[in-house]
């Protein structure tokens, strides 16, 4: 581990290779799982906003969990998150022609219709943030269904932390990460 201004760092993002296999794993990670995405405040009210522009592009049983649920959920622990379809699919989960998973809010930010990509926390993914009271932990979560993509990121020479630059970058800043950057650097 080691610090960046408010933030305590795992150095798996930096030792852990790491590239989105989605022709391998059909986007698993949107539809796996016993939680749904976990939200910012900001976030909640986003999602609450463009609600509107979203909904022509998602599954009618995304449309009814929606609209049983919420735009969100609040959690037991008052923490925020999509809602799931069945206790599954994130709400907001569309499929391609070859039956990957694809995320709604993304489809619509693509073609223009939105200016908001997705949650930072599935942007940010393999990377986890957990925020506490007076600093943010950032670590690597490894899981099964993204096996491919830890070979695939082997392949390429791709560490976690390059993967998930524009998103680091969305969350914490450019001057954040290029400080990252020089660490990585001395890691090697």
């Amino acid at each position: 581990m080691f610090q960046l201004g408010k933030t305590i760092v795992s150095e798996d993002i930096i030792k852990k290779d790491f590239v989105c296999n989605l022709s391998a794993c059909k986007g698993a990670c949107c539809i796996d799982g016993d939680a749904g995405a976990p939200l910012e405040l900001a976030e909640t009210k986003i999602m609450e906003d463009i609600y509107d522009k979203v909904k022509p592009f998602l599954r009618q049983v995304g449309i009814d969990a929606i609209e049983a649920q919420g735009t969100f959920i609040t959690t037991e622990d008052g923490d925020f998150e999509t809602p799931l379809i069945d206790g599954a699919d994130c709400a907001y989960v569309i499929f391609d022609k070859k039956g990957t998973a694809l995320c709604a809010f993304e489809e619509a930010y693509n073609q223009g219709v939105i200016d908001w990509k997705k949650p930072v926390s599935c942007h940010l993914y393999p990377i986890r943030v957990t925020d506490y009271s007076e600093f943010s932990a950032i670590n690597y979560h490894k899981w099964e269904i993204c096996d491919d993509a830890c070979t695939l990121g082997k392949e390429l020479q791709v560490p976690v932390y390059k993967f998930v630059k524009q998103a680091l970058i969305r969350k914490f800043g450019e001057d954040w990460y290029m400080e990252l950057e020089k660490v990585a650097e001395n890691y090697q």
